[in-house]
């Protein structure tokens, strides 16, 4: 533990059915099967799971989607009340979540995806190309934030179409920053840019993280983007549906849906 950092210790007791929270010698005692425990426990929940890469064990219509199962239910949820003429990605990976947005397009009956990034690699590439939804997918291989994939991308939206964005490519701050002052001006009133993969900031300490994602992240850029463009506000998904008591979202993508609200 680093100095200046909270000390948290947690303690489940089956037997009693309670969660005792030791933060910084403040001690709390809370039910086991309570939405505040479930928090508590979903937090380290996501630290554990990524650090044991849990997120690369699934895949979409055949194709790796490294992202969590719940993070993608909660965009289709976003992706279906907007219905998007365009969706733009940046970041491409295995090509999971291009065929992802893609089969949603397919099914809302609308809609088509751009998939931007730096590098494409060639058995990636033929895999996306040789897919059946591959004729709703355009690849450009491109940094996300040069000129070249700005204009490239413009190009290929047409005049009045209803665009959403998803960044997922390079996840420091400043690049995320860019990609936000670049493809927000894509982004219609009353749809979305999503910048993933905030939790960064809470994975600093685990084995696989590195100290300064703690202010390295995609979060702070968004945290910095808002301040300087006031028709952009930070909007959690609404839940269509939610019979239960959690009414927070279990993610990776903390505070990463961006709404254009003017």
């Amino acid at each position: 533990m680093k100095e200046g950092e909270a000390e948290m210790k947690i303690i489940i007791d089956s037997d009693k059915k309670s969660l005792v929270l030791e933060n910084n010698g403040k001690v709390k005692i809370l039910k086991l099967y309570s939405k505040e425990a479930f928090k508590i426990i979903s937090g380290q929940w996501l630290k554990v799971g990524w650090d044991q890469k849990y997120i690369y064990g699934f895949s979409w219509l055949g194709r790796p989607i490294i992202q969590l199962p719940e993070d993608m239910l909660r965009i289709q949820e976003v992706i279906y009340k907007v219905k998007p003429d365009v969706i733009v990605e940046t970041g491409v990976a295995h090509g999971g979540t291009a065929i992802f947005f893609a089969s949603l397009c397919k099914i809302i009956g609308k809609g088509r995806v751009i998939s931007v990034d730096v590098e494409i690699r060639s058995h990636n590439r033929k895999a996306i190309e040789a897919h059946e939804l591959s004729r709703l997918i355009t690849l450009l291989e491109a940094d996300s934030i040069s000129k070249g994939a700005e204009h490239k991308v413009k190009s290929l939206i047409k005049s009045g179409e209803t665009v959403l964005i998803i960044l997922d490519s390079d996840h420091t701050k400043a690049h995320v920053l860019r990609e936000l002052e670049l493809y927000s001006r894509f982004v219609n009133i009353n749809s979305y840019i999503v910048a993933t993969d905030g939790s960064l900031e809470f994975l600093h300490d685990v084995s696989r993280g590195k100290p300064e994602w703690k202010t390295d992240n995609p979060k702070a850029a968004i945290e910095e983007f808002i301040q300087k463009y006031p028709e952009f506000i930070i909007e959690e998904p609404q839940f269509p549906f939610n019979e239960g008591n959690i009414d927070f979202r279990v993610t990776h993508w903390p505070s990463a849906f961006l709404k254009r609200i003017k």
